[in-house]
């Protein structure tokens, strides 16, 4: 016979095996965290591991707020420098359309001109009225989103 046992060789199980089989409690404790600072009680730990840690972890966090804040500040200041820069050069263009209408109405071609004319106006006109509309949605998407975190809090 080899190693294995029959069917017919098997003890019958009593309670001491079955007791031994049965898989004990198992307890899992996890705990999570977001944000550039772990828990109080872990960061508490960091001081027993490396001298100063906490107070190191705390100063890494604050460069990184600081810089993340400068970063923040040069993309807004940028965003806003290309928009009045992009009022400027469509304020020079409308105004170059204009005055050529105006020249071309002056020399005698009328129809050219009152072209030259009205579609720069309608120009200015179209882009002022997307801006605010674009605005409206933006204002309306904002306080939707507003009122969807404070329903789920």
């Amino acid at each position: 016979m080899s190693g294995r046992r029959s069917k017919e060789n098997r003890q019958p199980e009593t309670s001491d095996t079955l007791q031994q089989r049965q898989p004990g409690v198992v307890q899992l404790q996890a705990a999570s965290f977001s944000g550039p600072l772990p828990l109080p009680s872990l960061l508490a730990q960091y001081n027993d591991i490396i001298p100063n840690g906490a107070e190191r972890i705390m100063a890494m966090a604050e460069r990184q707020s600081a810089h993340r804040e400068r970063l923040e500040a040069r993309v807004v200041d940028g965003n806003v420098a290309n928009q009045t820069r992009g009022s400027y050069f469509a304020f020079v263009i409308a105004l170059v359309a204009l005055v050529g209408g105006f020249f071309l109405i002056h020399e005698g071609r009328s129809s050219e001109g009152l072209a030259a004319i009205i579609t720069s106006v309608s120009g200015l006109v179209g882009v002022f009225v997307y801006a605010k509309v674009e605005q409206r949605r933006e204002r309306t998407e904002k306080i939707e989103a507003l009122q969807q975190r404070r329903s789920q809090r």
